[in-house]
């Protein structure tokens, strides 16, 4: 039997690639979408039986409320929520001179803020099960922390802390919280943004999409508090 994995941010070129390893797994997956374009492209990557396992869910992965609903209508549809990835993100340049309020503030928001929302969500329901995974996305980049986009680098340095902190709370309570740290991603927007560079440097999604499937396996029950670059 499947798992019952829920991937925040599943419609993005990252979310995507994430989607269909577990899809192509036998999972069920639920995705939350806010963008109807963003919808609209996810589902038009699957098709046949593998669509019917994909539960596409409108729901603003920021807010508290919104999550706990969908987590609650998953765990009772379902009886169970196996994995948690969390793959929202975003990036914004900007050293600290240059970084306003609203900038600061929608960094934290779209790359932590996000990450605790989730896990607080589902928190819950796995220790009840005694099992679950939960992945984070973090990256590379802040490893040592890097100047010229602050609030990016404070952002996805605190999701880090938030991971290693999570997993020795859940240390032992069968459940694993763990953080795949990639470099630059292949995605249309990176080769958008960086047309002189060679992306054949980069590190493609499927490469970040199979690290996660790898922590958040049944038998990756002992990886905890991990963070694996890639």
């Amino acid at each position: 039997m499947g798992r019952i994995v829920l991937v925040t941010g599943g419609s993005g070129a990252l979310g995507q690639a994430i989607t269909r390893r577990f899809l192509d797994a036998g999972d069920t997956v639920c995705v939350p979408w806010i963008v109807d374009k963003e919808r609209e492209r996810l589902e038009k990557s699957v098709d046949g039986e593998t669509r019917a396992r994909l539960l596409l869910e409108r729901c603003d992965v920021g807010d508290d409320a919104a999550m706990e609903r969908l987590v609650g209508a998953v765990v009772q549809r379902h009886r169970r929520l196996d994995v948690l990835v969390s793959a929202v993100g975003g990036f914004a340049m900007g050293d600290l001179e240059h970084t306003d309020r609203a900038l600061w503030d929608q960094m934290l928001a779209l790359n932590l803020t996000t990450q605790y929302v989730a896990a607080h969500a589902v928190l819950p329901h796995m220790l009840a099960a005694g099992s679950g995974r939960i992945v984070a996305v973090a990256s590379r980049a802040v490893v040592p922390p890097s100047g010229g986009f602050i609030g990016y680098t404070v952002a996805k340095a605190a999701v880090i802390a938030f991971v290693q902190a999570l997993a020795a709370e859940t240390k032992g309570r069968g459940v694993t919280a763990n953080a795949v740290l990639p470099s630059t991603m292949d995605t249309p927007a990176n080769r958008a943004a960086m047309p002189d560079v060679d992306p054949k440097t980069w590190v493609p999604v499927e490469a970040v999409a199979d690290a996660i499937a790898y922590l958040a396996a049944p038998r990756s029950g002992h990886v905890n508090g991990t963070l694996l670059a890639i």
